[in-house]
C-alpha cells in the first residue's frame, strides 16, 4: 500500500515497538509531535530520526509550534516566542516593524524546528479575532484587521518558508467568530454570510501563500446549519474550495475534538466523504500508550491511500520543502528582540 492520507501521533518522547510494527504498517502521509514527546533537544533530534528510519522514507513531521499558549517546544529547552496577537498590536503602532517581527518571529521557529527535524508546522493562525466571542482562538490570531491578518500571515509563512519549513492555514474557513472551544462542544457561528465574506477573504488572500489547510470544528449556520465544516460538503466545496478557491492540501483539525460527535472512525469516514485530504489525529485527551494507539489505528483504517488529485496536492507540499536560506541567527535574534521590546518573552 502507499502512503495513507493521515497525519498520526505518537504517546510519547521515544517509539514503543507496538508503535513501530504499527507505523510500518500504516505508512502514513505525516506525524505531528506533541508536547509529550518533545523533552530536550536531544531526545527529540534522536526520535525524528528514528521515526523516518521506521517508516524509511522522508516523512513529513508536523508541530503545533504557533507561539504564545500554543506551543509545543517550551524553555527552558527552547526559546518561547509571542502570540499572534503581539505582532498585530505591533503592526498596528507601526506596520514595517510588524511585517519585520513576523517574518523574523517565524524564521526563528523554523530555525527550532528544523534543527529537530521538524519540516511542518500547524501555524499561522489566520482567523480574525472577534473580542466579544470564546477566547479559544484569542490572542492566537493575528488582529481584528482582515488587512492586517493578511498582511501578517504572508511574513510569517514566508519566515517559515524560508527556513525550510512548510506552514498551514487554519482554521479554515474561519473561525475567529466561534462563541465555544472545539476542543470540548460544537461551536456554532450564527454570522450572516456578508459578514462572514470577511473571513473567507482573508482566506482568498492567503490561498495563494500556502499549500496545506486545516479545516475548523465550526458550523456556520448561513451556510450548513448543524455541520462543522471538517464534515460539510457545503463548507469544503463549496466555501473553501470554490468561493476561497484554495488547492493546497486540505487537513482536518484534531479529529479528538469532541466537535465532532460520533466515533472517530465516523467523523474520518464523513471527512474525507466532504473532501478533506488528510486526517490528522493527536490524542491530546489520553495519557495511556495503548489508548493512544487504538485511536491511531481507528483513525488509520478508515484513512485510504492518497491518491488522485489529493496525492497531487501532497506531493506539491513535500515537493514545496527546500532547504533553509542564507540566516544569521544571532543577528536575527537580536533585531526580533529589538523589535519586539515588551511583547516578546524568553526568545533568545
Amino acid at each position: 500500500m502507499g502512503v495513507r492520507a493521515c497525519i498520526l501521533s505518537i504517546s510519547g518522547p521515544e517509539l514503543l515497538k507496538s508503535e513501530r510494527n504499527f507505523l510500518r504498517q500504516a505508512n502514513p502521509w505525516g506525524l505531528i509531535l506533541m508536547g509529550r514527546s518533545c523533552e530536550n533537544r536531544e531526545q527529540l533530534k534522536r526520535l525524528c530520526n528514528e521515526i523516518r528510519n521506521c517508516l524509511g522514507y522522508d516523512v513529513l513531521i508536523f508541530i503545533d509550534q504557533e507561539g504564545g499558549r500554543v506551543a509545543r517546544l517550551r524553555p527552558p529547552h527552547w526559546p518561547a516566542f509571542p502570540p499572534a496577537a503581539a505582532f498585530g498590536d505591533l503592526y498596528a503602532a507601526n506596520k514595517a516593524d510588524g511585517l519585520e517581527a513576523a517574518y523574523l518571529g517565524h524564521r526563528l521557529i523554523a530555525d527550532e524546528l528544523q534543527a529537530m527535524g521538524i519540516n511542518a508546522d500547524c501555524a499561522p493562525v489566520c482567523d480574525l479575532r472577534v473580542l466579544a466571542t470564546h477566547d479559544a482562538i484569542g490572542d492566537r490570531a493575528f488582529s481584528a484587521s482582515a488587512d492586517a491578518v493578511k498582511a501578517l500571515a504572508k511574513r510569517a509563512l514566508k519566515g517559515l518558508s524560508d527556513g525550510g519549513v512548510q506552514g498551514c492555514l487554519k482554521h479554515m474557513p474561519g473561525q475567529g467568530r466561534a462563541e465555544a472551544d472545539s476542543h470540548y462542544d460544537l461551536p456554532k457561528i450564527t454570522t450572516d454570510i456578508a459578514e462572514l465574506d470577511t473571513d473567507f477573504d482573508i482566506f482568498s488572500e492567503l490561498s495563494g501563500h500556502a499549500l496545506m489547510g486545516m479545516t475548523g470544528h465550526v458550523c456556520y449556520e448561513a451556510i450548513a446549519p448543524g455541520e462543522p465544516a471538517t464534515i460539510s460538503d457545503a463548507i469544503i466545496s463549496g466555501v473553501i474550495r470554490q468561493r476561497i478557491g484554495f488547492d493546497g492540501i486540505l487537513m482536518t483539525d484534531d479529529l479528538g475534538m469532541n466537535a465532532l460527535g460520533d466515533t472517530l472512525a465516523v467523523r474520518g469516514n464523513r471527512a474525507l466523504a466532504a473532501g478533506c485530504d488528510v486526517l490528522l489525529h493527536c490524542s491530546g485527551f489520553l495519557k495511556s500508550p495503548d489508548d493512544i494507539l487504538a485511536e491511531m489505528e481507528s483513525v488509520a483504517d478508515c484513512a485510504g491511500e492518497l491518491e488522485g488529485v489529493s496525492l497531487a496536492r501532497a506531493n506539491k507540499v513535500t515537493g514545496g520543502i527546500g532547504q533553509p536560506d542564507e540566516f544569521d541567527r544571532d543577528a536575527s535574534r537580536r533585531r526580533f528582540s529589538d523589535l519586539m521590546h515588551d511583547r516578546m518573552n524568553g526568545v533568545g
